[in-house]
Order: structure tokens, then sequence, then C-alpha cells
């Protein structure tokens, strides 16, 4: 307890954050696709939902291979987007409003069509060629058995230099060379020309793989084609040095919110990567909870997640960065599939109630919570009736692979990725009950999802017992009370499959939190110092708290001791 009370404070633990997918979030001309002045226009909602920063996936120029994650140039925005000066206004208006913006750093690789990139394919003595990962092939074949996390090969042959580059994304990112010092000062250069800026943080990308291991091994093969990769390109020998070079470089000269992207990360190496001393990152994303429904062919399964497990993971991460590391709180990004549609409930009955539930169990962790957009109207996965509705190359290529393979059937994988792809999150937000969600007076790059009638920001900003309004009391409680920022954490009922109960305590101060992840009523014994105590939030008309509660489904209930 003693480590809790002595925690350093900083803005970033005490702040909420809102991720914002500009390509889907509104469009201010007309073209159906999302924008820089559409955000500047939304700057006023987001103030009234109450939170304090903006992390931005990525507005710079680039080719669109994967949505804006293939940067071509990162001193330029996409012209889709809008202009600098466009970010510029979008930054001051934020700013007038105490609201932050926090850039997406993509680093690990740039798009082909980058300046860096067209220079270092022209020949092997080009000044750039070792900006990249370049290597002879091996018997007439690739380097090495590695896959790409987008399906297929993570190597593209060049015929004009004989060589393979290596891209462990899709074949328009190659991946930098971070052991070339030169990339390095290039990278800490464009991210102090941010800071100066005065942009308020990053969150970078995949940043766990900047390192990869000398030698480039095979990789094992299990339920694919390719070998794995991961063991030789994720937490590699030296990232933890080029993170500490960054820092001196440019985060220490700035007050920043960092957070890295750490695919693969243990809990031993997130202290590392978000020390308290402050030497690399304020905080990593670690994927454990989110991989715990996969089956045989990895995240492509319609599995669900066991709340026990659901538990024991989360209260690892709670329980050993405690006083060391700092954690980041999510359910949802431009990654994943909708929460309330895949740990909740999104039936007509249940979809307000459930998201309530998964926002209550989340958000009074110890952590930064990060909402994605639409999450805080309880937005839902999409049904989208065939693969030609999608538009995210890794769920395109999933199908492909997967299908023409014979591994799966049609029906299969259609339901797989009906549950499972990055596209449910990147549906247009739903602002309004008018055409195209009010999202856009064009077509819209990607469909609408059709309960965008039912479902929307206009609708549901003027009720009182929206999902909005209840995120609002959320995020005003964490700015309200110490506890929840900065207490400590304790599990309880960790065998329960029904209930999520866990305490939040900090000096005098002590809270219960109590989830029902079940449509079935629950009861639970209160612990003695709770009963008859004050509720603080609850998603259901509130019940006194006896030493018997019954909980509805999906009940969410705060009590202060």
């Amino acid at each position: 307890m003693d480590e809790v009370k002595i925690m350093e404070k900083k803005w970033w633990k005490e702040s909420v954050v809102y991720q914002i997918y500009p390509r889907s979030f509104k469009d201010s001309n007309g073209d159906g696709i999302g924008d820089i002045n559409g955000i500047t226009e939304k700057l006023d909602y987001l103030k009234e939902l109450g939170i304090d920063v903006i992390w931005l996936s990525p507005v710079y120029q680039s080719p669109n291979d994967d949505n804006g994650y293939d940067i071509s140039d990162y001193q330029a925005i996409m012209e889709e987007f809008g202009t600098m000066e466009d970010f510029d206004r979008m930054l001051a208006e934020a700013h007038k409003r105490g609201i932050r913006i926090v850039m997406d750093l993509v680093v690990n690789h740039t798009s082909d069509e980058h300046a860096w990139f067209v220079e270092s394919k022209k020949s092997r003595e080009n000044p750039y060629r070792d900006y990249y990962i370049w290597r002879e092939g091996k018997d007439g074949k690739e380097p090495n058995n590695w896959g790409s996390v987008f399906n297929g090969s993570a190597w593209v042959y060049d015929e004009t230099t004989d060589m393979y580059y290596l891209h462990l994304f899709s074949k328009k990112q190659p991946d930098l060379n971070w052991d070339n010092p030169k990339v390095r000062e290039e990278v800490f250069s464009m991210m102090n020309w941010w800071c100066e800026k005065g942009i308020d943080g990053f969150r970078m990308d995949v940043i766990s793989m900047i390192s990869k291991v000398e030698g480039l091994p095979d990789g094992k093969v299990q339920g694919g084609l390719y070998g794995d990769a991961s063991p030789y390109v994720q937490n590699g020998p030296h990232v933890h040095e080029y993170l500490q070079e960054m820092n001196k470089e440019v985060l220490s000269k700035y007050d920043l919110l960092t957070v890295g992207e750490c695919a693969g990360v243990t809990i031993e190496e997130a202290k590392k990567y978000a020390s308290n001393k402050g030497t690399e990152l304020g905080m990593v994303f670690q994927f454990e909870h989110m991989d715990l429904d996969q089956g045989e062919f990895s995240k492509w399964s319609d599995k669900k997640v066991k709340l026990t497990a659901l538990k024991e993971n989360l209260t690892k991460w709670q329980n050993e960065l405690e006083g060391k590391a700092w954690n980041s709180l999510f359910w949802c990004n431009h990654d994943q599939p909708r929460v309330v549609s895949r740990f909740g409930n999104d039936s007509k009955e249940y979809r307000e109630v459930s998201a309530k539930m998964l926002a209550t169990c989340l958000h009074l962790m110890q952590g930064t919570p990060y909402v994605y957009q639409g999450e805080e109207l309880g937005m839902t996965n999409v049904p989208f009736a065939s693969v030609d509705e999608f538009k995210d190359i890794e769920s395109i290529n999933a199908y492909h692979e997967y299908v023409e393979s014979g591994l799966i059937s049609k029906e299969d994988m259609m339901r797989y990725l009906c549950y499972k792809s990055r596209d449910n999150a990147r549906t247009p937000m739903q602002w309004n009950a008018q055409k195209n969600a009010g999202f856009t007076t064009g077509t819209p790059w990607i469909k609408v999802n059709p309960n965008y009638v039912e479902i929307n920001a206009e609708e549901e900003v003027k009720r009182a017992d929206s999902v909005f309004s209840y995120y609002k009391k959320l995020i005003a409680l964490r700015h309200q009370e110490e506890v929840i920022v900065y207490g400590h954490y304790e599990l309880l009922l960790p065998e329960s499959e029904e209930l999520y109960v866990y305490t939040r305590e900090l000096n005098e101060e002590k809270l219960l939190v109590i989830c029902n992840f079940t449509d079935k009523e629950v009861s639970y014994a209160v612990p003695d110092e709770f009963v008859g105590k004050e509720i603080l939030i609850s998603n259901y008309e509130e019940q006194e708290i006896k030493q018997e509660l019954s909980l509805k489904p999906y009940e969410a209930i705060v009590v202060r001791r």
C-alpha cells in the first residue's frame, strides 16, 4: 500500500483519452471521407463528454494501403483529410477547450512510396539502401519463412537489385532498419518537429517491433503456411536502448503522453517500457486480454471469452504494474471489434445496460482509460453481407487465404469476419438518424451500420439514461475521485464465471465495483463494510445495498465505503 501513496502524479494518469479514426469520424466536405475539419466541428461534443485527450489515428500523407498506417510523408497531411492549416486550426481549437492532441507515430515501417524507400530501391549502393531491411534470397526463395501479419510472406522480391525487402505488415509497408543510426536521427528530428508545433504526445504503432534479432532465423509454422516471426521481432535485442535514446533526444524535452503499442509484451518487458523512472514511455498497450478468444486460426474465430480468464488476465496487469509502471485500459480501438458485441450483449434488450457495465468495469481500474469513437454510444458490430463489403486489408487477405486453401468454409469465415474484423470499428460514427448517420452528405467510403437510426449521438446526448450520459458520469468521477486513479486494486470472487467484483482503496477511501457479465439475475453477498453504503454510480435504478444483492442482467454498481 505504501507504494500507492507515493505514486507520482501525472496529468496523463488522470486523463481519459478518446481515439479518433479520422476517416470514419466526420466528413465536412461531402466526399464520403472523414477529415480534420470534421473533427474540429465536433470538438464541443467531445468537450461535453468530458474527455481530456484525443488520440488521432494517422493523418499524414499516405497512399492508404493500410488506411494511413503506411506513411509517405511524416510532415504533410493526407489530402483527403485536409491541409496543415486545417490541422493547426484543429490543434488550436482543441487546446482552447482544454483538450490535448496525441499523434499516432508509425515508425516501424513507412510506405513504399516514401522518398526514403524510393531511393533505397534504386541500387544496392544508394545512401538510403540501409534505411530498410534488404536480404539476399536463399535457394531461389525468400530469405526466411516469415509470414506477414496481414497474411502471405513477409518478403517481397525486387528485380532491380535482385534482393528481398522485409515487410511485417502489408507489401507496401517496408520495415525501417532501426539499427541504422541515421534512421533513428531522422525519426527523432521529425518527432521534435511535431512537438514544436505543440502536440501533446505520441501513441506509437507496433513500437515493440522496431528491433529484430540478428540473422533473422526461420519461425515456427503452426496453423498456416508461414513461419511465426514474432519471437524474433517483438521486444527485440535493442528495443529498450532505442526507446531510451528517443526519450533522451525527444520525449524528455516536453510534457507528453506517450503510449507504446507493444504486441507480445510481457509484464517484465512492460515494466521496462513504461517504468516509473520515466526513461522510456509513459504506458504500454498490451493485448493479452484481446487474445483470449483466439481459436485454431489465431484471431479468426467466434469463441467467447471465459470471464475467469478475462479477470485473471486484467488482474495480473493491475497487480504486477502497480507502483512500478502504468496501465492503459481499453476494450476497443481501430483494430478491435465493438466490445458490446464481443464481451457484452448487443441485443435490443441488453445493449445499453451491457455497454454501461463494460464501461464501469474498465473505467474503475487503475490506469488511463481509452474510449474509441462510438464506444460512448454503445455502437455495435456490423452485419456485413459479403466479403466485398470489407475494406480492411487484413480481413480481405485472411478470407482469401483461409477459404481458398480450404482451411475454413466460406460461411464460417464470414461469421468470423462479422465477429472479429477491424472494419467493425471503422464504419462511420453515428451522429444522427438522418441519411448516412449524419456522417457525410456524399457516399461513405465504407458502409454505415444500419442501426444508426436507433443508435446515434444526437438522440443519446439529449437522454439522461443513455450510454453517452453514463460515460459522461464515469469520466467526471475519474476527475473527482483520486481513489479511481491511484487506488490499490484487489480482485474478489476470482472463480465466478458470472460476476467481476473488485475493490479500489487509497488511504481512507474504499470502493466496491460489482459487474454482472451475464443476461441472468445473480445474487451476491456484499462484504459487511459496504452494506448500507452510498452508491457512486450504477446502470439501473439504484437499489439499497443489502447484505444479499440480487443483480439484474448486466448490472453494474459501484459502492463507496
